[in-house]
């Protein structure tokens, strides 16, 4: 008896229906109504990031102050779990409503998620708080190769404002968030990321005499750390390099499509300036056909598609 049991036990199991693996969620939806999931990466690369986090709970857990909500949503963000961070950043503001570094973290993440007027209004916000002097260095979570922070929460907070109206195509209030940017832009790196921005901004504004005169900050030989394809396209501006060169993107840059999203953005932005909206929409096309949604260059080339395509 007990032998035709487990006979039929076997049976049983073979004609049972194996259990379905869960679909991954999208971690956002793109402008164009695409979703976007979370890439794979390397065992060390998750094994670091998992650690970042599970550190940055731990403290959390222990003493939930201003600046670990800070770090538990930045950790959560860089996992790509972008809603998570906007819900502890939100949470931070409830028990820290005016914390400008919280409205300022918040305000980048509503960018990353295409959600503009809240990233504005967030920014804004943070804009109306902080203090203007003195410049308050703001720690990377991602280290560039010098391992020396070299932005300050004054400059992210502007900068991250220019960029939300730009992407909404308000290029007048995009000019002057970047020109209070550029007030606090005190290293070559800063100075590069702005001018790059704002000199497309006016361009768009058609002021093509101020945007000549944006490009006069770019000298040779500046100290660049981390903002090298900013730099590129500047010199792209300026006519030292050919625009399609910056689409030859080396496999020696240490990520090629982070590198192209954001060369590529630049090449494709000056095509549509000079008119050529047929050679501008290839580009954008390209630069998000990658896999970095999350760069600032993705998603402009989203948002001018979707601007195109009306």
């Amino acid at each position: 008896m007990y032998r035709n049991a487990s006979i039929l036990l076997l049976i049983l199991s073979a004609c049972s229906t194996p259990e379905k693996k869960s679909e991954p969620s999208p971690v956002l939806t793109g402008l164009d109504g695409k979703q976007y999931f979370e890439p794979e990466r390397s065992a060390t690369a998750q094994a670091r990031l998992d650690s970042n986090l599970h550190v940055a709970q731990k403290n959390f857990e222990a003493d939930p102050s201003e600046e670990n909500y800070i770090w538990l949503g930045r950790r959560q963000a860089y996992l790509y779990r972008y809603q998570d961070a906007i819900k502890t950043f939100t949470e931070g503001l409830g028990k820290y409503p005016n914390s400008y570094k919280l409205f300022r973290h918040r305000g980048h993440r509503y960018i990353t998620v295409r959600d503009f007027d809240k990233a504005i209004a967030d920014l804004q916000m943070a804009a109306s708080l902080m203090p203007r002097q003195p410049l308050e260095i703001e720690p990377d979570g991602q280290p560039n190769k010098l391992n020396q922070p070299l932005s300050n929460t004054q400059f992210n907070v502007w900068y991250h404002l220019g960029l939300a109206h730009y992407l909404k195509g308000d290029y007048a209030s995009a000019e002057k968030a970047y020109l209070q940017c550029l007030d606090v832009s005190d290293n070559d790196d800063l100075i590069t990321a702005t001018a790059d921005w704002l000199y497309m901004t006016y361009r768009r504004l058609g002021k093509n005499e101020e945007a000549a005169k944006v490009l006069e900050l770019i000298k040779e030989n500046m100290n660049i750390v981390e903002n090298d394809s900013y730099y590129l396209r500047l010199q792209m501006y300026k006519g030292l390099i050919p625009p399609d060169d910056l689409l030859k993107v080396s496999n020696s840059n240490e990520d090629v499509d982070l590198a192209l999203a954001t060369q590529g953005y630049g090449v494709g932005n000056w095509y549509l300036c000079e008119g050529d909206t047929t050679r501008a929409t290839e580009i954008f096309k390209q630069v998000t056909a990658g896999k970095h949604f999350a760069a600032f260059g993705f998603i402009a080339a989203e948002a001018d598609m979707q601007r195109l395509l009306k």
